[in-house]
């Protein structure tokens, strides 16, 4: 798959979530296959999810880096999906993969969402 291909998917993935006020994606393409995307997603309720993959599509989707971080209309953190590598000293099942759940300190482990995974949570939380 080319990295334009993917940045286009994730434009139409977010462009059919009906909770989508607005948005804005900035893609640096890293030659045909990799590539880095950043943004933010307005959310009808006045919540903000930003977002940030470095990605390589060559033969498989492999997001070498990523990061969702949704926030309410007053920028409290409600979660952030990350593989940061800095809880080692948590020993996490899935380390790096955690998840920031309500505030920094709280952190879980977690599987590595994809957008659209993290788009479906959202909507479950805004009911």
């Amino acid at each position: 798959m080319l990295i334009e291909n993917y940045f286009q998917l994730l434009r139409e993935l977010i462009e059919s979530c009906t909770l989508v006020q607005s948005f804005n994606l900035i893609p640096a393409t890293r030659g045909e296959s990799e590539g880095f995307i950043r943004g933010v997603i307005n959310l009808t309720d006045g919540s903000m999810l930003y977002l940030r993959e470095f990605v390589n599509v060559e033969t498989t989707i492999i997001r070498e880096m990523y990061s969702y971080q949704y926030m309410d209309g007053s920028k409290n953190l409600i979660f952030r999906y990350d593989n940061v590598e800095h809880h080692k000293k948590l020993n996490l099942p899935n380390y790096p993969h955690h998840k920031h759940d309500g505030s920094e300190e709280n952190v879980n482990s977690s599987n590595a969402p994809m957008l659209a995974d993290v788009l479906n949570e959202i909507e479950s939380l805004l009911g």
